[in-house]
């Protein structure tokens, strides 16, 4: 699972908070929560101006893809999360990126995410929490698609800790 947050939030506060509270809300709707990366700040991708508190976690469910993503929809729902301008400011992202699995594919949700690979801040904090992982497109670890993505960045823009 990748999280992000770039909106404060009225009861949980500043994005990185919001994160946190996310954790505790897929708990609380059944979810088991097995690790959980630090949570890096990352620059904005699209029109967005505020930066991105981003984190990764490790669940475990018995639900299938579908209805966890509908759980999860739920949970962004009940953050005040509403759908707007594609990559605008959000209170919380939820986002399935891999599944034990392996692939996944409907009209509502693609497994692996399609653009995971080439995300620094999907790839750097899921590479703290599941760095063997393998994407079963290009048969490639977690460490190394982040090794990738490391050896493409312009060295002035890393992602940092808040």
């Amino acid at each position: 699972m990748a999280l992000g947050s770039n909106r404060r939030h009225g009861r949980h506060g500043a994005p990185e908070r919001v994160v946190a509270a996310a954790i505790a809300a897929m708990a609380d709707a059944g979810l088991t929560i097995l690790a959980v990366s630090p949570t890096l700040t990352t620059p904005p991708i699209g029109p967005s101006i505020r930066r991105f508190a981003n984190a990764a976690a490790l669940i475990e469910t018995a639900l299938p893809p579908a209805a966890l993503l509908a759980r999860l929809k739920t949970i962004e729902r009940d953050f005040g999360r509403r759908r707007g301008q594609r990559w605008g400011a959000r209170v919380i992202d939820l986002d399935i990126i891999l599944w034990s699995g392996g692939l996944w594919a409907s009209p509502t949700l693609s497994i692996p995410h399609r653009a995971f690979c080439t995300r620094d801040f999907v790839l750097f904090p899921l590479e703290r929490i599941a760095p063997d992982w393998i994407d079963p497109l290009g048969n490639r670890s977690i460490r190394q698609l982040a090794a990738r993505l490391r050896r493409r960045r312009p060295v002035d823009r890393p992602a940092t800790r808040p």
